[in-house]
């Protein structure tokens, strides 16, 4: 075998390629030439297609001192909830834990998991629960805050949320597949989360 291997390392390289390469192979002529020169005159001006940030308003720079607000984005994919909006604080329920965000916050992306966002105005609180989404903030004092679902907590019945969370309990209970057992569990977190939304 090693002799093999010593005959075929001494062949010329030529005799080798049993195939050329598309280097090789002349240009084929395109199978409309009027089209293709019509073609070679529109290319230049077409535009790029946009994308959702041609849409978007630029973003002031970071700002060499710290603002006194915090400019709050908070959208939802029906509405938006805030839009602009300065205030003192916003606390965010991220999967790492509640993360309060105050002006000069350091830029950071969180993911969001059920439970309570806060927004600070002075003395006014208003509360928000939230399914899920994503944080983005900005170092220029700027959070974008986009959510699945959001509700007001003052617009939630606790009657309701006793009684789901023990439908999906009793659920979790007798589930006897994984994706059954994996849908139960959802309910009881979602439903716990908002629990505790209410009594705490």
């Amino acid at each position: 075998m090693l002799r093999r291997a010593t005959a075929l390392l001494a062949r010329p390289v030529s005799s080798l390629r049993a195939r050329p390469f598309s280097t090789d192979v002349a240009e084929t002529p395109a199978g409309n030439p009027a089209f293709y020169e019509a073609w070679k005159k529109v290319v230049p001006h077409i535009e790029p297609p946009k994308t959702p940030l041609s849409f978007m308003k630029p973003r002031p720079p970071t700002p060499a001192s710290i603002p006194t607000k915090l400019t709050v984005n908070f959208v939802l994919p029906y509405a938006s909830e805030l839009s602009a909006k300065e205030v003192d604080m916003v606390i965010i329920p991220a999967s790492t834990g509640q993360m309060g965000v105050l002006p000069g916050h350091v830029a950071t992306i969180a993911e969001l998991k059920p439970g309570i966002l806060s927004v600070h105005e002075g003395n006014d609180v208003t509360k928000y629960f939230v399914s899920s989404g994503f944080a983005f903030i900005h170092a220029n004092s700027f959070a974008d805050i986009i959510a699945v679902e959001a509700v007001p907590i003052d617009r939630i019945d606790a009657n309701l949320v006793q009684k789901g969370l023990a439908e999906f309990t009793q659920k979790l209970n007798s589930a006897s597949t994984d994706l059954e057992k994996a849908e139960a569990q959802i309910g009881v977190d979602l439903h716990s989360a908002l629990n505790g939304a209410l009594t705490g």
